[in-house]
């Protein structure tokens, strides 16, 4: 959890060595989302930006950058400065329907289907598969490193 007490127990150099062995791994990366997959937490349990071979996830699964209920607090008290700043009280019902509108956006938009219709995944599998899925995309990463790839011997036509 982030706090002080967190960050006072080594956190972020935890953390790094965490993010330096993802990506220092030399065996192929799956990654399978499986609950919720959130910011910071995506990121260092080898998300795409750490070129995953295979990214598959459970059809419960939600991924985001934050959760809904967290945005819209968030929003709630960047609005509430901003309203202070200007020397206006803020509408409690304004703020209410604002914080409801984003949470029910962000929850929309982390789910695992508006996910893999984005293409932020290889695909859903179902949980009962999940052995199974791994077993596969293992051996074709295996295959894959066996083949020899051979450089284009003809140009590229562009018009």
């Amino acid at each position: 959890m982030v706090g002080t007490a967190a960050e006072r127990a080594g956190m972020v150099k935890h953390g790094s060595k965490m993010i330096q062995a993802v990506a220092n791994a030399d065996v192929p990366k799956l990654t399978v989302i499986l609950g919720g997959s959130f910011g910071a937490g995506n990121y260092g349990m080898c998300g795409r930006s750490y070129d995953p071979r295979f990214v598959f996830a459970w059809p419960g699964s939600r991924i985001a950058v934050m959760g809904g209920e967290q945005a819209a607090k968030v929003m709630e008290i960047i609005t509430t400065a901003k309203f202070a700043r200007m020397g206006v009280k803020p509408d409690a019902d304004a703020m209410a329907q604002m914080g409801k509108s984003i949470k029910d956006r962000l929850d929309a938009e982390s789910t695992a289907l508006y996910a893999t219709a984005r293409l932020w995944d290889d695909g859903l599998i179902d949980p009962r598969d999940t052995r199974r899925v791994l077993a596969l995309a293992l051996a074709v990463c295996r295959e894959g490193e066996a083949r020899r790839v051979r450089p284009n011997s003809f140009g590229v036509a562009r018009l």
